[in-house]
Order: structure tokens, then C-alpha cells, then sequence
């Protein structure tokens, strides 16, 4: 076809493109094929006029060869190195297979090769072979969406569902996490093996998606191999111009047209009314990335709501995933009707040491290593990673142990433990890669200069270079919402006209030509990168958080930052955290200044939002980046004044449970006043901390009709009546369980298990290690009250003086009549089950959380936690015996079952941070082996009426 045919067809179809989206956004949808009938056969046409005859191109993605075909031919060649080439007689159309194939071959090359050059600053800069393969060091992720595991079984079995075993549950899935977690690597990947196995690849396929997870046999479950992916990147649909006006509403037509436009881009216009088809009728696997990601995020939110919404609708076979970062989700109002969520798990120990061990492996087969130095180079990493608490916490985030493995590499084995200093050694050597000079060997083997570096070219210096880009990412940051992670990272475009004005104002020389710097930008990348034609990107959206805060450290801090995130803290809270870390780097007293302009007020009844982010990120920057164990006098009162709002925070129900958790967490590095011996009135860090339970009859067991929560052994309910007695208010902490261990050098528990934030629950703990404590804190409290007989009339401590109370494990008819009160409710709140009373799997969490956090689900007398947290032991017996015999219901305290004597089986109640609904009722019993040990088991202590 000549150059001037060509583009009197695109100026056709571009007429013809314009009238199909016209009419789809404005005709009923029983009149939309009817009417654009005509069109679609001129704009089939017409595609088919620029897709085959002699010498057609086929466009391949990144990374991949667009071929010229012979006459009448279609070639395609993907990142694999792999031709397809497909005759089509003279003058037809490609035939629907050899379209599809096409298509499945442009998909394979957008999704399965990483750039290195975001990444790994060893990489030759604009060297397309060298990218990261994605399924050659993919590690399956792990939700917090509980599986279902008996708790005899915990040790063995992982107790959470991965993210392939949620996506094949769920029709409809919105996929939640933090920055760099892996929701977009995640979805890319699964799209590749699905193009994979229609493709009958043997790099990229279902064997290689359902690979077992980490140190487990047997593949995980996926039942849709047959499934056509297609992958839509949010940001870029909502920039596409495909969208109505703002406020009109918007459609599955728009959303379509955009996949349309994309296909036509890629040449592959053919196979669009194809894929329609197929979607509609068989259904396909459709991907919806950075939900929360797009521009003018605020006023297009309706519209993409409605978009997806009704594209599911109208697409109904199809199966979905969303993206989205968590807070942005949850906290805004991006939900979307008729899906499911499930919020990623950060990496745990056996994923961190699988992927070193790929990538590690992946460099041998790149070339930059010897395959023998390569495994010793991952166990050093491996042994780095897991002797530090911090370089744990960086790798439990994918994104942070990809760079992590990187500079390992890069450095001979060397890493800052710091997550600021981590990035700002990333970003330098980025830099370095993005703007200095490129030096080639001429034939005699000599090196000559290609291009200077970018400050040479501009007589200026390189930081004022870096100055430009952090104003650049400043600005970007300001104009994007916060959270999101798109396919590129969720950074925001920089505009080519932004980006040379700015460096064309640093020039010293009359020489510098703008035309010139554009072709410099746009044959380099590292720390800025082409996106498309005059738009640039960063490698992540967290290198963009860093270099804004670079910005906000250099003449406004801390007041600018700190105004920022206490007014949108989801957009500025990764921002402010770097800022405050480096600039503590520069004099330990700025975090403490960012404090004091973050949390200036006393908490209040009643305190503005603002109050509360701003106490909340105050103190996370405090225990991120200052020396809590040696704070100077000037900046006491500020710890003092964080420590009193984060005793508010934990149970401040404004905040969604996560924040409240984040928050205890806070309060544990800063000093739980709680826990503060002097505010108790007990010696060695004791807590009291009981609430009474009177006596009376209440309700016990469950009713078999309620089917859909009931267990068999909770059967029959009936009535018990028991004596007064008190309960701990929240489970036994870690805290507390240390002090028990200090002073009477217990070796019963191991280190892991008071290694935790002291005022979360104790885990990892037996029966008799929770006997043990309560025997010891009886007579500790025997003690304290003996000699005290001003005391003695005055609740539980009048008992305890005349010696007629001991102390001691709950029976599991008191925990339950302590949980739920007289009336049988399922909860200790009520008869509904509520996520954001109790954390359970439902909350998202994730694990156990600081005592407090759930003021909300507290029992009708005051004992909160008892539904969720951890599973607590009572000293009731399951059965006589180690057999499977049980003693049944209705509960009868003297038939035997309350022998501290015997090694059977003892129940547990109240459920864990990983459970169901179902399993964090008050009814619910489980039971184990006295002298087991888990994660999810700790207990509390009632003070009973009863003679020692």
C-alpha cells in the first residue's frame, strides 16, 4: 500500500472510530449492533486494507520485533524470539485463529518481560534483551483470607489462602495491597500463563501458574486454563479520552472502546469484533488494573465505577480482577458492587528465600554471574535478610526485595538497613544510569564518547539535575491521588513539554538545543524512563514518593509536609515517612520537629480528623527514624503526648481497624502506657486489668438451626448457672508474659514468642505454659493485697485478702458466659457479625493486634478481644481421654471435664486473626493437645471463687 493511501485510511478510520463511539455512548443498547452495522463492515474494511497485503507489519510489544511479512503474509515476533507467520491468500482477511494467535503473541510480550532498567542499575542502559522474565522468578503470593484448617493441623497446613486459590473462589475479585506488594506483577502473571497455555508455550503455561507455593507439595487450584486473558490498565483507559463528559454517566461501550482502540493500535483492528464475540459468549479473563490509579481521579470516580460495573454486567461470562491499593479502597469510594475482596500478605520467610534463589539464578542465566557464585550469593543474602529484623520488614515487600536483591548484586553484597537510605542508594545509582555519559569502543578497542553525560550537555551540575526531577515528582504527586499501582508502578506521567522547560532553564550554554534534549530523554532510561511519545515516567510510584520528599526536606520542612499529610494522609503518608527519615539523617532533632508539627493538641473527646492522622503519622515517623532509647529532654513531652493519643487511637472507630492495629503497633515502640507499673499500683510491670462477671444462669451452646454457623458440638444449648467471678479485660500480653519470665526464669516459651510488640496478645504458648503464668499471678496478687486491709472491701481485692480466690485458666463455660452475656447472642456485640468489631480474616489485618484496638466488640461486661485476636485456651477437658470420646453438652462442671491433672485434649476458644465468620463466634470450641504451640493460641485468666 503507498505511503499516501495509508494515511488517507487512517484519516477514514479515524472518521469511522469517532462515529462508532459516538453512537454506542448514545443508542439503547438493543439498537446499538443494528445501527452500526454499516460502519463496522466499512471499519472492518478498512483494517484489513492496513493489516495485510504486501509487507504488512505486525507491531510486537516491548521487547519484541515487528517483522515486515512476505507478500500477503502476517509475521509476529514476541520476547520469547518466536515467529509466527501466518499466509493469508491475496486480497482475505487473516483467518480468526491466526488473529487470535496475533493477539495472544502481543499480549505475551506486554506482560512477561520486566524492564531490569527500573530495577537493577547493572543493566546496559537501552538494552531491550535485558529484562527480567517474569515467570522465571514469580513467587506465589499469599492473601489474608483465611483457609480452613483445624487447628490440630496449623503446624502443617499455612493457615491463608494464596492469591491464585482467592482468584479461582471468585468470579469477581478486587485484589488489594500496599505499594510494590505485587497486585500488578500478580495479574500480569496470570495472564501470561492463561496466553501461555492457548499458546502451548512451555515457558509460560498452567503447570508453571499453579506451581505449588513455597515448601508445599501439590499444585494450587485453578480451573479456568481455557480462559482468553485481556488485560486493561485503568489510568490509561481513563486518559484515553473515551469517557463522556463529566457527569454524564458511563458505560461498558466506553470501556470497550477503549480495548478496541487498543487492538487497533496494535494492529490487530481484525480481531475486535472477535474478541467481542468471544467474550460475550464464552466468557474470558479479564484484568482491570489501578482501580484507585487514574487522573482526575476525584471528579472521572463515578464514571470508572460505572464503566467497570457495567462492563461486568454486559460481559457477564467473564471472570474479573481489579487492582487497588488498600486504604485508597477501603477508604474511598472506589468499591465496587458484586465483588469480593482479599488484601495480599506481605512475603513470609519461605517466599523471601524461594525468590533470591530465582533471581540469583536468573542473573546466571542473564550472564552476569558464574551459576556457582550465584547460589553462594543467595545464601549471603538469604542469611543477611534473616539475621535482621529491618532488612525482614523491606523484604516482605516485593518491590523492596527486588531492589534489595539488585544492589546486593550490584554492590558485592552490601546493603543499608534503612528503607530511606535503601531507596536513596537506589535512586542514586538510578540517576547515575539515567544521565551519565555513554561511552562506546571504537574498532580499535578504544573508548569514545557518545554522548556526554546530561549536566555536561547543559553546563550545569548534577544536582541541580536531581533538584528538577524532585520538583517534577513533587508537583506529579500533588496533581495524582495517592495509592494505586499501575502497570508501570503507579507513578504519574511527566509531560515532555514539563520536563525540557525544566531542564532547558538549568542550561548555562546558548547551545543547548531543545530539539537535541528531547532525543537525549529519549534514548535513556534508569531513573526516568519514555513512556510513549512525549511522556516520561519513574520506575515506581515509590521512587516518585521519595524524590517528593527530597522536595519537601529542602526549604519548607517540616511545615509543609506535615500540613499535607495531616490533610490527605493517603496521599502524602509514604511522602511524609521519607521526608521525616531524611531528614533525621541530617540531625536526629528534625523527626522531632515534624512531631511537633504533625501532633501539636492533647487528645480530646471529639478531636478533627486531621488531629488524629496527624498524631497517627506523627508517631509512626518517631518510631521509624528516632533513637527511642535515648530521647533528649527537650522532646520527652512530645513522647509523652504521642503515647497518650495512641491510648486513644487504638480505639478510635474513625480509623478502619487496620489503622487502629498500625496504631498499637506505634504504641508498643513508644511505650504502652498501660503496661506502666506505677499506673497500676503493682510491682514488676503488672496488669490487672479484670472485669466482673456476676453470678447467674445464661445460655450456653448453639442452637442447631442457626445451620450456617452451627457446629455439631456445640449442640444442645441449654442453661448453666455459675458463681461471680472476674476475667482479664483482654487477652494475657506479651508484655505481661515477659515480666512472668523475668522473674521467675521460665524456659518454656521461645524467644520468638516475646519478641512481639508487648501489648499484643502472647502466642506460641502450651496449656501448661498459660497455667504456669496464672499460678505465678496468683501469687503475685496475694502478695500485693496481703498487708492491705484498707483494701479489703473493695471488689476482688477483699477475696483475695481472706485467702478464698485463686487464679487460674477460664472454663470454658466462663469465657463463654464472660463473651456473650445472658442472652445467647453469637457475638460478644450482638447477634450480627461485624469486621470492624473484632479481627478476624474479615478485617484484613492479618495477624494478631495490640490489645484495645476493638473497643467496639467488647462483651455486655466490658471484656473485649474475645471474639478473634487469638484462639484462648480454658482449662476445660475436650474429652477423658486421648481418644476421639468428648465430653458432650450440656456442660456439667463435675462430670470430670475440669481435671488440671489429665494430659487429654483441652479446648480453645474465641477464634484468631485468620478465622471466618463462623469461627470467631462466641459458641465455637476447638480443641488441641495441651502441650502444642501455635501462632494463633494465646489465653486469658479469670480470678475465681473457689479455695485454693
Amino acid at each position: 500500500m503507498a505511503e499516501g493511501s495509508k494515511v488517507g485510511v487512517g484519516k477514514e478510520l479515524a472518521k469511522i472510530r469517532t462515529a462508532i463511539v459516538t453512537l454506542e455512548g448514545l443508542l439503547p443498547g438493543d439498537q446499538i449492533e443494528l445501527s452500526l452495522r454499516g460502519l463496522r463492515a466499512k471499519e472492518a474494511e478498512l483494517l484489513s486494507a492496513t493489516l495485510v497485503g504486501d509487507g504488512a507489519i505486525a507491531q510486537a510489544a516491548p521487547g519484541g520485533t515487528a517483522n515486515a511479512a512476505g507478500k500477503g503474509g502476517l509475521i509476529v515476533r514476541d520476547v520469547y524470539g518466536n515467529v509466527i507467520t501466518n499466509p493469508v491468500p491475496e486480497g482475505n482477511t487473516p483467518k480468526p485463529a491466526a488473529l487470535e494467535e496475533a493477539y495472544l503473541r502481543h499480549l505475551l510480550g506486554e506482560l512477561s518481560g520486566v524492564s531490569l532498567s527500573g530495577i537493577d542499575p547493572a543493566v546496559p542502559s537501552g538494552d531491550p534483551q535485558e529484562r527480567l522474565q517474569l515467570e522465571a522468578v514469580y513467587t506465589a503470593l499469599l492473601t489474608q483470607t483465611p483457609r480452613s484448617v483445624k487447628p490440630e493441623e496449623r503446624e502443617e497446613r499455612r493457615s491463608q489462602l494464596s492469591a491464585l486459590e482467592v482468584l479461582d473462589r471468585h468470579k469477581r475479585l478486587v485484589l488489594l495491597g500496599d505499594p510494590g506488594s505485587g497486585k500488578s506483577t500478580f495479574a500480569s502473571f496470570v495472564g501470561l500463563c492463561l496466553a501461555g497455555e492457548l499458546l502451548g508455550l512451555g515457558e509460560a503455561n498452567g503447570k508453571v501458574l499453579t506451581i505449588p507455593l513455597p515448601g508445599e507439595e501439590g499444585q494450587q487450584p485453578w480451573g479456568h486454563l481455557s480462559l482468553l486473558p485481556v488485560h486493561i490498565v485503568l489510568r490509561d483507559f481513563a486518559a484515553d479520552g473515551v469517557l463522556p463528559a463529566e457527569g454524564e454517566p458511563a458505560t461498558a461501550n466506553h470501556l470497550w472502546s477503549f480495548i478496541e482502540r487498543g487492538l487497533v493500535a496494535a494492529n490487530l483492528g481484525d480481531y475486535a469484533p472477535l474478541l467481542r464475540k468471544r467474550l460475550l459468549e464464552t466468557g474470558g479473563w479479564v484484568v482491570l488494573d489501578g482501580l484507585d490509579e487514574v487522573p482526575e481521579a476525584e471528579r472521572r470516580r463515578a464514571q470508572i465505577r460505572e464503566a467497570v460495573e457495567s462492563f461486568t454486567h454486559t460481559y457477564s461470562r467473564c471472570r474479573f480482577l481489579v487492582t487497588s491499593r488498600t486504604y485508597a479502597y477501603q477508604n474511598q469510594g472506589w468499591r465496587l458492587a458484586g465483588f469480593e475482596e482479599a488484601v495480599l500478605a506481605p512475603f513470609g520467610s519461605r517466599q523471601i528465600d524461594l525468590f533470591v534463589e530465582r533471581w540469583y539464578a536468573h542473573m546466571a542465566s542473564l550472564g552476569r554471574l558464574k551459576a556457582e557464585d550465584a547460589a553462594g550469593r543467595a545464601a549471603v543474602l538469604q542469611r543477611a535478610i534473616q539475621a535482621s529484623d529491618r532488612l525482614q520488614g523491606l523484604a516482605q515487600r516485593p518491590l523492596l526485595l527486588t531492589l534489595m536483591a539488585s544492589l546486593h548484586a550490584w554492590r558485592g553484597g552490601s546493603l543499608p538497613e534503612r528503607r530511606e537510605e535503601l531507596y536513596a542508594d537506589a535512586v542514586n545509582l538510578l540517576l547515575d544510569l539515567w544521565e551519565r555519559q555513554r561511552l562506546r569502543r571504537d574498532k580499535n578497542g578504544q573508548l569514545k564518547l557518545v554522548q556526554p553525560s546530561l549536566a555536561e550537555w547543559l553546563r550545569t551540575d548534577r544536582d541541580a539535575v536531581r533538584r528538577v526531577l524532585e520538583d517534577l515528582a513533587f508537583e506529579s504527586h500533588s496533581a495524582q491521588p495517592a495509592g494505586g499501582e499501575g502497570a508501570d508502578g503507579g507513578t504519574a506521567d511527566l509531560s515532555e513539554e514539563r520536563l525540557v522547560g525544566a531542564l532547558m532553564r538549568l542550561a548555562r550554554t546558548d547551545r543547548a538545543d531543545p530539539v537535541k534534549l528531547v532525543e537525549y530523554l529519549s534514548q535513556r532510561s534508569g531513573l526516568l524512563m519514555a513512556r510513549g511519545v512525549g511522556v516520561y515516567t519513574l520506575p515506581h510510584r515509590t521512587f516518585q514518593e521519595y524524590l517528593a520528599a527530597c522536595h519537601l526536606t529542602r526549604d519548607t520542612f517540616p511545615v509543609e509536609v506535615a500540613g499535607l499529610a495531616r490533610g490527605d494522609p493517603n496521599r502524602w503518608r509514604e511522602v511524609l515517612l521519607l521526608a521525616g527519615a531524611k531528614a533525621a539523617r541530617g540531625a536526629s532533632s528534625n523527626v522531632w520537629s515534624l512531631a511537633e508539627h504533625l501532633c501539636y493538641s492533647e487528645p480530646e473527646e471529639g478531636a478533627p480528623i486531621e488531629d488524629l492522622w496527624g498524631a497517627h503519622l506523627a508517631g509512626q515517623a518517631v518510631v521509624e527514624s528516632a533513637n527511642l532509647e535515648s530521647v533528649a529532654k527537650p522532646h520527652q513531652e512530645k513522647l509523652a503526648r504521642l503515647r497518650r493519643w495512641h491510648e486513644r487511637l487504638i480505639g478510635e472507630e474513625r480509623l478502619p481497624p487496620r489503622e487502629r492495629a498500625l496504631a498499637g503497633e506505634t504504641l508498643a515502640a513508644l511505650g504502652d502506657p498501660r503496661f506502666d507499673p506505677e499506673r497500676w499500683m503493682l510491682p514488676r510491670g503488672l496488669l490487672l486489668g479484670f472485669v466482673e462477671v456476676p453470678a447467674g444462669a445464661f445460655r450456653m451452646g448453639s442452637d442447631p438451626a442457626l445451620k450456617e454457623l452451627f457446629w455439631e458440638d456445640e449442640s444442645p444449648e441449654h442453661t448453666v448457672d455459675l458463681k461471680s467471678f472476674y476475667i482479664g479485660r483482654w487477652p494475657v500480653t506479651v508484655g505481661q508474659f515477659r515480666v512472668f519470665v523475668a522473674t521467675t526464669g521460665y524456659e518454656g516459651v521461645s524467644a520468638r514468642a516475646l519478641g512481639e510488640g508487648s501489648n499484643r496478645p502472647i502466642r506460641w504458648v502450651s496449656f501448661g505454659d498459660a497455667l504456669a503464668y496464672a499460678r505465678w499471678l496468683g501469687e503475685e496478687l496475694r502478695k500485693e493485697a496481703s498487708g492491705k486491709e484498707e483494701r479489703a472491701g473493695e471488689g476482688f481485692w477483699g477475696g483475695l485478702a481472706s485467702g478464698w480466690l485463686r487464679v487460674t485458666l477460664p472454663s470454658e463455660a466462663e469465657w463463654e458466659k464472660a463473651a456473650r452475656g445472658e442472652d445467647g447472642r453469637t457475638y460478644p456485640w450482638g447477634g450480627e457479625f461485624d469486621a470492624n468489631l473484632g479481627n478476624s480474616g474479615e478485617t484484613g489485618i492479618g495477624g494478631p493486634s495490640s490489645v484495645g484496638c476493638f473497643l467496639g466488640g467488647a462483651s455486655p461486661y466490658g471484656a473485649e478481644e474475645m471474639s478473634g485476636n487469638v484462639w484462648e485456651w480454658t482449662r476445660s477437658l475436650w474429652g477423658p481421654d486421648w481418644q476421639e470420646a468428648e465430653f458432650k453438652y450440656p456442660y456439667v462442671a463435675s462430670d470430670g471435664r475440669e481435671d488440671f491433672a489429665s494430659p487429654a485434649r483441652r479446648v480453645l476458644r474465641g477464634g484468631a486473626f485468620d478465622g471466618g465468620p463462623g469461627d470467631v463466634r462466641c459458641a465455637v470450641r476447638f480443641r488441641l493437645e495441651p502441650g502444642v504451640r501455635h501462632d494463633f493460641i494465646g489465653f486469658r485468666v479469670v480470678v475465681s471463687p473457689f479455695p485454693l
